[in-house]
Order: structure tokens, then sequence, then C-alpha cells
């Protein structure tokens, strides 16, 4: 398997992985991740990969520039979403693998703070913690204290607590959280 950062061309075959990891919201992902990939226009701003195995794209993760609303200053971090692999790869470490060379690359571009929403129980073991628990505050009530999560880089200073401010994509596309259905 090979990582390597999304080329053009990519598009389709990263949608279609979208559509299929996330069932009846992979549209809705594959929508985000097309909007997200136009904002990714500087290397401060992002960064999209994919695995590859054997000519095919089986992985996609995606980090995308949002803000910390710091006491002292606004923060540019990044937001990793969404991340993907391919159903009949999952369990294999493609995941991970693409996380975790996300998180080198971000941390080599003097980044000081990644943040999520996910599964704390697959993010912790790549060292993610709640945010909550760290001085951070989440951009909406919506997303469950458990899935809000942060992994600190070394370019972290302890000042940098504050609230997080998605960028516009995701609240464009409803992608903050969880709705109630029954509200």
């Amino acid at each position: 398997m090979d990582i390597r950062a999304e080329l053009p061309g990519d598009e389709e075959a990263v949608g279609e992985l979208h559509r299929r990891a996330f069932g009846d919201h992979g549209t809705l992902v594959a929508e985000l991740t097309g909007t997200l990939r136009d904002t990714l226009v500087a290397p401060d701003h992002g960064l999209s990969l994919v695995a590859e195995e054997d000519g095919r794209v089986v992985g996609h993760v995606m980090f995308s520039r949002c803000l910390l609303d710091a006491p002292r200053r606004l923060v540019p971090v990044q937001v990793l979403s969404p991340l993907a692999v391919l159903p009949g790869h999952q369990r294999r470490g493609v995941g991970s693998a693409l996380v975790r060379k996300g998180l080198s690359l971000t941390a080599e571009r003097g980044v000081p703070l990644v943040f999520l929403e996910g599964d704390p129980g697959y993010y912790a073991r790549l060292g993610f913690q709640p945010g909550g628990e760290l001085g951070f505050r989440r951009p909406s009530l919506r997303i469950p204290d458990a899935a809000f999560q942060v992994f600190r880089l070394p370019a972290y200073e302890a000042w940098m607590t504050g609230t997080l401010v998605y960028s516009e994509p995701f609240w464009r596309h409803d992608a903050v959280g969880l709705r109630d259905a029954d509200a």
C-alpha cells in the first residue's frame, strides 16, 4: 500500500470511496470532501491523502484549515475530516496509516493542533484525547463530548485553549455533530 497526496483525477475514486464507506451519509461526505478540496489552495490550508493498493484508491483522509478562538488570538488549526476506507479493506491498518502520515505532515508544517469528531475508541489509540478535558470547546452542542477530540502537535503552546471554529463548508453541508431526527 502506498500513501500519497491526492492528485487531480482522483476525485471520482475518492467520492465513490466515501459513498461506499459511509452508506446513507456517503453522498453528503463526498460533497463535503469536494467542497473542502477547493479550500486547499495553499500548503497551510490542509492536505488530502489517499491510500492506494494495486493502482486502486482504497482509503482517503483530509485535513483542512479551521480556527481556534483562543483568548490571546485566533490560531490556525486543522480538522481531520473525513477519513474513509473502502469496505473490504477496513481493519487492515489503512485508516491508521493515513492518519499517522497526515499528522506527521501537519506537524512538519507547524500546525499546533488537529481536531476531529469521531469514535474515541478508534482515535485514542492514535493519540487523540478528549478535547473538553484539555480546555477546548466544541463548535456545536450537537457534537457529543466524547467524540470531540484533539491531537496536540509540537507547535502547541499551553495558552492555546478556547473554542474550535469550523470553516464554512462544514456548516454549509450541515456536517457538524449529530442531528436529532425526533426534534
